[in-house]
């Protein structure tokens, strides 16, 4: 983490300070109740909450010293503060100029799915051969990157950063602070719809990562999607592509889903890589992961132990086993049309189950078609479904879709969770395979602690 006396923190922040030059930060936040011995605290100013009032609380908690914003009155002149235009700003100009004193390789990611599972797999295969620091959990943002950084230990050597986004301008935003040497774009999916507007737009926001792509550095993208592929026809840096087709610089040249990982082999590679993770749309991801560890001098070997040691963050893709012996795949983290169909393909792809059940509820911000993505994922649900249940008023329309595949009385839908968990129950044995897939916000996870017999 970032270890500095006061005054050069000032220093990298182009303002003054007369005095408390010799106090010295370890590390940051912006939580008064997460308080650690010496970091430094950055409060924000806001209209129901505003972080300067914990100023003095956090300092007592053990906060070093603070940051303040000009413009908030009576900032307390006996405690080490320092007075910045903007206290956001400033976190995020201390998190650029800390990225550029360490000198790390930067890899940047994003895309509308598979960003984090990505980030796992690309930190995972670079770990073997570098000092890796990468993203944890969501701080994927224009506050959790430059916090990311900022814990960065100096003797990384490369940073893999998560690059997520609300609406146009964030990536853009992420990519100029981070300036990465490469970036992965993942895909384009549907997500962000109700602020972007279209598939078009969300290419073109995802782009965006580009803006602060270092000279000469390397792009890697999803040469499948073709939104892709034709705005960068003459990007002016250099490009890799991969997916499914033949004629990207990466592709599989076969996969097979087992029942506790991925077996698949690759254009560029003699041996067979294994992937502890279930799906083709992750040997997509661990393939754009494979041409960045390549990129950086990672040898086939290492490549190889580096897959078989990958772990996801938790609710991506997750086999568990239940109380009454039926594996559980929780991937109850997102969920959009494109993640939603990949996960229900992964289901159809594995075999060795009797019974195979999916649990599927809302996806959330697809904008005004929202409807119409329900109910034309449920139309595409793999025949070899044995159960649907759907949870949430936009489940209904997954399961109306779902009419037109499977019988009317293997579909069940819920509006009251417990209810949906109660009757799961009665269908699961060992010989019982079980998707849970749902956005975040429907908070599905408590469907598959029911089953593992979580509390």
């Amino acid at each position: 983490m970032i270890k500095r006396r006061l005054e050069d923190v000032a220093k990298m922040l182009g303002v003054k300070l007369e005095k408390h030059l010799d106090v010295e930060i370890h590390g940051v936040t912006i939580d008064s109740r997460k308080v650690e011995t010496g970091n430094l605290f950055v409060p924000f100013p806001g209209g129901n909450v505003d972080g300067h009032q914990y100023v003095e609380k956090a300092i007592d908690s053990g906060a070093a010293a603070a940051l303040w914003h000009k413009d908030v009155p009576n900032p307390p002149q006996h405690l080490p503060i320092l007075l910045v235009d903007d206290t956001l700003l400033a976190l995020q100009q201390l998190s650029k100029q800390y990225l550029q004193e360490v000198k790390p390789k930067v890899v940047g990611i994003t895309g509308s799915n598979g960003k984090t599972t990505t980030k796992d797999i690309t930190a995972a295969l670079l770990s073997t051969q570098y000092r890796v620091h990468k993203t944890n959990g969501n701080f994927n943002n224009h506050i959790g990157m430059p916090l990311t950084i900022l814990s960065m230990p100096t003797d990384v050597e490369v940073v893999v950063l998560e690059m997520g986004m609300s609406g146009r301008g964030e990536i853009e935003l992420l990519s100029t602070l981070a300036q990465p040497d490469l970036a992965i774009i993942t895909n384009i999916g549907e997500s962000h719809l109700l602020d972007l507007g279209s598939r078009e737009g969300i290419a073109e926001a995802k782009l965006e990562i580009v803006k602060g792509l270092k000279q000469g550095g390397t792009l890697v993208y999803h040469g499948d999607e073709v939104l892709l592929h034709e705005r960068l026809s003459t990007p002016g840096f250099k490009t890799l592509s991969f997916g499914l087709k033949d004629e990207n610089n990466m592709y599989p040249l076969s996969i097979q889903t087992r029942e506790e990982d991925t077996l698949f082999k690759t254009n560029l590679y003699a041996t067979d890589f294994i992937l502890p993770v279930l799906g083709a749309h992750n040997v997509l991801n661990a393939l754009a992961a494979i041409l960045v560890a390549k990129e950086l001098g990672v040898s086939e070997e290492h490549i190889k132990v580096g897959l078989q040691s990958v772990k996801l963050t938790n609710m991506r893709m997750e086999m568990l086993s239940g109380t009454n012996g039926e594996k559980v795949i929780n991937d109850a983290y997102n969920a959009s049309p494109s993640s939603m169909k990949a996960a229900m393909n992964l289901v159809g792809e594995i075999n060795g189950f009797e019974k195979k059940i999916l649990v599927l509820g809302d996806m959330l911000e697809l904008g005004p078609d929202e409807e119409t993505f329900h109910y034309d994922l449920g139309k595409q649900v793999p025949d070899s479904v044995d159960l649907l249940f759907t949870f949430g008023r936009l489940g209904k329309f997954i399961a109306e879709g779902a009419e037109k595949v499977l019988p009317k009385q293997s579909i069940l839908s819920f509006d009251d969770k417990k209810a949906l968990i109660h009757e799961l129950q009665h269908h699961v044995n060992k010989d019982v395979l079980v998707l849970v897939k749902a956005s975040r916000g429907m908070e599905l996870e408590e469907v598959v602690h029911a089953l593992i017999g979580k509390k």
